[in-house]
């Protein structure tokens, strides 16, 4: 394993920690800056729109920059931006320190995918993504946990300084370890290259099938602990452990996923996904047999994140290596986030009860299968297949 991966894998795990150790920090921030539940709710939610809005604009601004120096920057932007949180004097400043640090989420992942499979092989360019995401994944585990020791120990701050050493840690390995000849492998494109990727239905199938399948998981995801409390009889204490086995489904899904899609891509995409919308269907109708649901979250992780590689290396492949074609891929992935979470919250509104979530789930997620498998027909037939719309 190249060690310029691991440099990547450790990014990815900071980034990660700094989007869900909030989660378990919420009450403390709220109380030190005196603010409402809602208004520090913001700290999430300015986060993830801001991660949908920087993947484009700062992919697209840099584009014409050597990958290296851009993955460089983007690091330094997320120390800075958790520095901030760290020193918050007050709730706006905590507020800016979050969105500057997520402004550099979608780009990072994006070009740095780019930059782990140059650094292997052409045959294991999925398995060498998924090695990044890994670290995303791990974060998943041990975010909110993570989160909730440390600032129950020594405050809310001390997680965030944490956080900003794990930065700048990446930083120095990926200034030492990522080998500036393998980061600029590839076609060098400026920005009109770039967008002209988007011309591809290819593409655009992609990123749909991403949203979608993203958006079926985070439906279901987003008001599990609900599931779990008022439908499996798990208590509140139990959720906390019920949502590190989910996360280690997302680690397990992700290597397996990655591996899988470096035999035949196409055709693991469309089990992934159909296995996910299996997954969901079945854990709404045994979700209150408390067995079965530790059960069906591990799945539920596994079969979510197995896409993920896959999808990354697809959208890339496509648009010709085109950095802003992936980071489009992460903008698609937060965007069905919110769209799940949004139709999950609706059914549970109009009375449907709390497993509601889960079909909904899995219908989006049918819909992805469906669109996954309209791509990988077209990829495959000669007849029809049609690269770019003209």
């Amino acid at each position: 394993m190249p060690s310029g991966l691991i440099a990547l894998a450790l990014g990815g795990f900071g980034i990660g920690l700094t989007e869900f150790l909030i989660a378990g920090l919420l009450p403390q921030v709220a109380s030190s800056f005196a603010v409402s539940e809602a208004a520090a709710g913001w700290l999430i939610s300015g986060y993830a729109l801001s991660v949908a809005i920087g993947a484009i604009a700062l992919t697209a601004a840099t584009a014409r920059l050597p990958r290296k120096e851009v993955l460089v920057g983007l690091v330094a932007l997320f120390v800075i931006g958790n520095l901030l949180s760290a020193i918050a004097p007050s709730y706006p400043v905590m507020l800016l320190g979050r969105i500057v640090a997520a402004l550099c989420h979608g780009s990072f992942f994006g070009i740095g995918s780019l930059v782990a499979r140059s650094l292997v092989a052409p045959e294991r360019k999925s398995r060498a993504v998924a090695v990044m995401f890994a670290g995303l994944t791990l974060a998943n585990v041990l975010g909110v946990p993570f989160g909730a020791l440390v600032g129950e120990r020594w405050g809310w701050r001390a997680a965030f300084w944490a956080v900003t050493a794990i930065g700048v840690l990446a930083l120095a390995g990926i200034v030492a370890l990522v080998p500036r000849d393998a980061a600029e492998t590839g076609p060098r494109s400026d920005l009109r290259d770039q967008f002209r990727a988007f011309r591809s239905w290819q593409v655009w199938l992609t990123l749909t099938a991403t949203a979608l399948g993203y958006g079926g998981m985070f439906g279901a995801f987003s008001y599990i602990a609900y599931t779990f409390t008022e439908v499996g009889g798990f208590s509140s204490a139990d959720v906390a452990w019920l949502l590190m086995v989910y996360g280690v489904g997302l680690v397990v899904g992700n290597l397996i996923g990655g591996r899988a899609a470096d035999h035949d891509r196409d055709r693991a995409l469309v089990l992934a996904l159909l296995g996910l919308t299996v997954t969901l269907t079945v854990f709404g109708l045994v979700a209150a047999n408390a067995t079965a649901s530790v059960i069906l979250v591990f799945l539920m992780g596994l079969t979510g994140f197995a896409s993920v590689p896959g999808m990354i290396t697809r959208v890339t492949d496509f648009a010709h290596g085109a950095a802003l074609a992936a980071s489009a891929n992460v903008s698609a992935s937060n965007i069905g986030n919110a769209l799940g979470a949004w139709l999950g919250g609706l059914a549970i509104t109009a009375g449907l009860g709390y497993t509601a979530p889960l079909y909904v789930g899995a219908g989006i997620t049918l819909v992805s299968v469906i669109v996954m498998a309209v791509a990988a027909h077209l990829a495959r037939s000669p007849a029809q297949q049609t690269d770019h719309f003209v």
